[in-house]
């Protein structure tokens, strides 16, 4: 099973609105909106607060099942590919990374986006849940990819499964040589 991160090919990979601070990551958040083609312009105001919120709330519910986080926050990825994040971006690249590369004490999973997993709800099992490597193998032999059985939103919020990964030791190796 790999991992993959899509981002901006002109930005570069692994790039963080929460590790800057607010007023920087504001800065950022009103230029994201000026160009309508990128996804991110269409985040709401106060986007920034809800995610500290819901990552903090990931990282302490990681700790409780005993992962080990070395960064505050995490840098996300999804379980296999998924064509339409790719489309969030003007010149949309990705980074692919087998999952086996990861311990299992620095990476965390959501059975879909962060955001909808911990704040929609519909009654369905998988919600408000940050899961180890052991159970999100567990929660896809049950459930499937959901870019597999929800490719264009259909059937609810969740069109991947994201990884947050907490230390970036691997993804160091992954990152382009900056000239």
């Amino acid at each position: 099973m790999d991992l993959y991160h899509y981002y901006e090919a002109d930005l570069g990979p692994f790039r963080n609105l929460s590790g800057l601070n607010r007023s920087e990551a504001r800065l950022i958040m009103e230029e994201l909106r000026k160009d309508s083609v990128l996804f991110a312009s269409r985040r709401p105001d106060g986007y920034m607060d809800i995610r500290r919120e819901l990552e903090a709330k990931a990282r302490a519910m990681f700790i409780q099942k005993g992962g080990m986080p070395v960064l505050s926050y995490p840098h996300y990825m999804t379980v296999g590919e998924c064509a339409w994040i790719k489309e969030w971006y003007r010149d949309g690249r990705e980074i692919r990374i087998p999952l086996g590369e990861f311990a299992g004490s620095s990476i965390s999973f959501t059975y879909g986006d962060l955001f909808p997993t911990m704040r929609y709800k519909d009654g369905k099992p998988y919600r408000e849940n940050v899961y180890t490597k052991r159970e999100i193998e567990e929660l896809i032999a049950r459930h499937g990819l959901p870019q597999q059985w929800n490719p264009d939103g259909q059937g609810g919020p969740e069109r991947y499964i994201e990884v947050q990964v907490w230390d970036d030791a691997v993804l160091r190796r992954y990152m382009p040589l900056e000239s």
